[in-house]
């Protein structure tokens, strides 16, 4: 039967189409490889799990992933059935008869594509043997004691043989994600098997580790002596997988600018197409309630800040913003460092200037722990405590209201609370008394002493007091609805907090700041970060839609520190008016980073590799697309996005003024210009040239 190809990229208001040359997929066959098909390590886990949709509905039976079986994974996620399609039925019936154990199914996600899965332990008795044809091959020595990287070698052999077993027909496409999939890209191409392959780095596993040990990594990416640095860290034969599998492929693609300049150095060859990251927004749509989803969740933020916080609740709730950083506990390259640094220099701002507002920052970075923390569970038992405690004395007062007023009389204030109800609410009151600061982490930590989290916040003495303007909570645990403490997902925390603050040095994309992004929520990112890059393409003046992107590449590490806290600081001055209409202009943005418009270049990347490997078969010039041209979003004119921006004519304006600038604010004639702002075209095929080191420039 005929697939049909989808179209639905272009349905989006405001983007550009793009028609390239339709493939004939009921022909060919597409293979996705990841070590993270089905099972979740990182953020390759999402991008595969959301992009599986638009390319089922564009490849329909003919696309399957590929990835290791665990059965942990497969009880809870797969659907087992047999394969549609007779060619990878006998593929994998071949290597059943010779001993591989191999599962296939579909996976129960959106889109429900197919999954092939192969059985690592199962064949680890051919690992010595596949090692030694690894090494024929290559020249590349795989030691027995690194599990991860003989695990690669058994799942590449594996994948190779299966491509294998198809000879020549159908034409087959295979997709490799990260060096654990390309020992399988390796050896199909050792063998000459006539498969079109693309390979796709997400982050350089030298730049990882290098940006971890505090290098001043992208203005000396030029000066590194790559074999050296990977053999000093033990990852020389990583390395080595990893760059073969770039030289060997057809096409070369990586996630974003910023990774294509690092691949060029790290890895030698400049991609052929850069894929941004998407994210299915349908998943995040509110439509219109997305602003009311934020203030039902930000009550029950709340209500953990009345637990955490209880003897020390001088502050109004009205007047407080909750921040946020998220992601793996890498301290240096997530920015929690900077971040830290920026909050201290905050909180000195706000005390001078004697402002009212407070801010409740969380640090949501998984870390060893024992257990929560007994003063944390205290309050949030306290708390409820006191819930109850007003709830029975209501309810006494509200009976005898009713009775008074169905007498006819109005009630008398001082008898109707009797004695014991002023009693319960005195012994209430004192059980909110405190002798201590409200803990700074929810968890007791097994290596507290050498946290640099806790580290850090020792040094600048954010511990909670009263006079702090800026509180800190560490949660060193993923969140979640079944928490005794915080019993919300992550998706709800998210659009519950104000701001979420990334200031990441090495992050190849980003996908906590682009979903703030879909969920309506400001975020801060980096110049040095794949989704800051991206959006500063895309927005002549991203803070204006929520978007603060700090410079961390041209800038010294104290000025990119003030910056931040200059954002940090303008976002506290914002009305509750002026972050409403934020919000709005940052969920405006979300389209940009739907897959139904970032997939039209993983399509390239496609047609690319066919017309390189088959040119006698398809005989095509694969257009690009139309070079990320999208949305290039103007300044808007109406309500400014913060004070810092906005100077009054006299030191004390009036409130006429604030009124004013809300009337020129209209949600829906703003939204129409943005949909009709569409920059001409940028390059993204084409590198931009390392900026030269200048005086003045560091590692931050």
């Amino acid at each position: 039967m005929p697939l049909a190809r989808s179209l639905s990229m272009t349905s989006l208001n405001g983007l550009p189409q793009w028609e390239d040359e339709d493939l004939p997929v009921e022909d060919l066959l597409l293979f996705e490889v990841s070590w993270e098909v089905t099972n979740k390590v990182g953020g390759i886990y999402t991008v595969i799990q959301t992009k599986a949709k638009i390319t089922a509905d564009e490849w329909g039976e003919n696309y399957f992933l590929v990835g290791p079986y665990f059965e942990h994974n497969v009880k809870t996620q797969v659907e087992a059935c047999e394969p549609p399609n007779p060619a990878v039925k006998k593929a994998m019936d071949s290597m059943k008869s010779q001993g591989c154990q191999v599962f296939f199914g579909r996976w129960l996600i959106e889109g429900s594509p197919y999954v092939l899965l192969f059985d690592i332990g199962s064949a680890a008795w051919n690992l010595d043997r596949w090692k030694g044809e690894f090494w024929d091959v290559s020249n590349i020595g795989i030691p027995f004691h690194d599990q991860e990287a003989n695990d690669a070698v058994i799942f590449g052999s594996l994948t190779a043989w299966f491509l294998k077993e198809f000879n020549d027909k159908p034409n087959i496409i295979a997709h490799f994600h990260e060096w654990q999939a390309g020992v399988g890209l390796i050896l199909s191409r050792s063998q000459k098997l006539p498969v079109a392959t693309i390979f796709t780095t997400h982050a350089t596993l030298l730049g990882r580790y290098l940006c971890a040990a505090s290098i001043d990594f992208y203005n000396n990416l030029d000066q590194f002596d790559i074999d050296k640095e990977a053999g000093e860290r033990q990852i020389y034969h990583r390395y080595c997988m990893e760059r073969a599998s770039v030289h060997c492929a057809h096409v070369f693609t990586t996630v974003s600018q910023i990774t294509a300049i690092e691949a060029e150095h790290m890895l030698k060859r400049n991609p052929d197409v850069v894929t941004p990251n998407g994210l299915n927004i349908k998943k995040f749509s509110a439509m219109h309630e997305f602003q009311n989803l934020h203030s039902m969740y930000k009550a029950r933020i709340q209500e953990f800040i009345r637990g955490h916080f209880y003897g020390h609740l001088d502050f109004s709730f009205e007047k407080t913003l909750f921040f946020f950083i998220a992601g793996r506990y890498e301290f240096s390259n997530k920015g929690a460092d900077m971040f830290l640094e920026a909050l201290s220099r905050l909180n000195f701002l706000l005390r001078v200037h004697k402002t009212d507002v407070t801010v409740v920052v969380f640090f949501i970075m998984p870390a060893k722990t024992n257990n929560f923390n007994v003063e944390t569970l205290k309050g949030q038992a306290v708390r409820k405590q006191l819930w109850d405690t007003a709830q029975s004395v209501k309810e006494k007062f509200g009976k005898k209201l009713y009775n008074a007023l169905l007498k006819g009389e109005i009630p008398d204030l001082n008898k109707i609370l009797d004695r014991d109800d002023i009693t319960i609410m005195k012994r209430a009151i004192f059980s909110t008394q405190r002798h201590c600061l409200p803990p700074v982490t929810t968890h007791n930590m097994i290596d507290d002493g050498n946290d640099p989290i806790l580290n850090t916040i020792r040094r600048i003495g954010l511990f909670n007091n009263r006079t702090d303007r800026v509180k800190v909570i560490l949660h060193p645990e993923f969140l979640s609805s079944t928490s005794p403490l915080l019993p919300l997902d992550y998706e709800e925390f998210v659009r519950g907090c104000h701001l979420g603050v990334f200031p990441s040095y090495y992050e190849p994309w980003g996908y906590t700041p682009a979903e703030c992004t879909v969920m309506g929520i400001p975020s801060v990112t980096t110049n040095l970060s794949g989704f800051g890059c991206f959006m500063q393409e895309h927005v002549s003046d991203p803070a204006a839609y929520g978007i603060y992107i700090v410079d961390r590449r041209f800038r010294s590490p104290d000025e990119s520190c003030n910056q931040l806290t200059q954002f940090l600081y303008g976002f506290c001055q914002q009305s509750r008016r002026q972050r409403i209409i934020q919000r709005n202009r940052t969920e405006r943005l979300s389209d940009l980073l739907d897959w139904r418009y970032l997939g039209r270049y993983y399509m390239h990347a496609r047609h690319l590799a066919l017309s390189r490997t088959f040119p006698d078969k398809f005989e095509m010039e694969p257009s690009a697309p139309p070079k990320t041209e999208g949305f290039r979003y103007p300044r808007p004119s109406s309500v400014p996005p913060s004070p810092s921006v906005s100077q009054h004519s006299s030191p004390h304006h009036s409130e006429g003024e604030d009124e004013d600038e809300d009337e020129r604010y209209d949600e829906d004639e703003e939204a129409e210009r943005d949909r009709q702002n569409i920059k001409s075209p940028f390059s993204l095929g084409v590198l931009p040239q390392g900026k030269k080191k200048q005086h003045g420039e560091y590692r931050n």
